[in-house]
């Protein structure tokens, strides 16, 4: 039995070009552009870049192209500590974004804050003492000792 897994998370822009110039600044990773679509090659899971409306009209031209608030997602930066947090956050801000919560201390024993970008997309930036990367840099638990 074959593995599934998430290998492209598309997100629905309102301007590829600044959407794409703020994600190379933020995550660092040159983007590769194709046929209208930005991809970001991240280790595990890659971050597309589409126009929104275009992507509501790959779906069904039937997709109501609304935008609203916080619609029950949140995409998740891992980062190998705590400075890598306050760092990306930084990094986010200067590109455009809004910083919606200031990093700090969590319930669960992390590091984490959240930043909006310039769709309205919450991401949450985040360091955990259960977690470590692969040589590759793919998350996983840490081993118990």
């Amino acid at each position: 039995m074959k593995i599934s897994r998430v290998t492209i998370l598309t997100l629905g822009v309102a301007d590829l070009d600044k959407a794409t110039t703020f994600y190379h600044a933020v995550l660092g990773t040159p983007p590769n552009i194709a046929d209208g679509i930005t991809f970001i090659q991240l280790p595990g899971t890659w971050l597309a870049l589409y126009p929104f409306e275009k992507l509501a009209e790959d779906i069904s031209p039937d997709v109501p192209v609304t935008r609203s608030g916080f619609n029950g997602v949140t995409i998740a930066h891992n980062a190998h500590n705590k400075n890598d947090v306050v760092e990306i956050l930084s990094r986010a801000e200067a590109a455009g974004a809004r910083i919606v919560k200031a990093p700090q201390e969590t319930f669960w024993g992390g590091f984490s804050g959240y930043f909006s970008d310039l769709d309205g997309y919450y991401w949450e930036v985040a360091w955990g003492p259960m977690f470590e990367f692969t040589e590759n840099g793919e998350m996983k638990f840490k081993e118990e000792a």
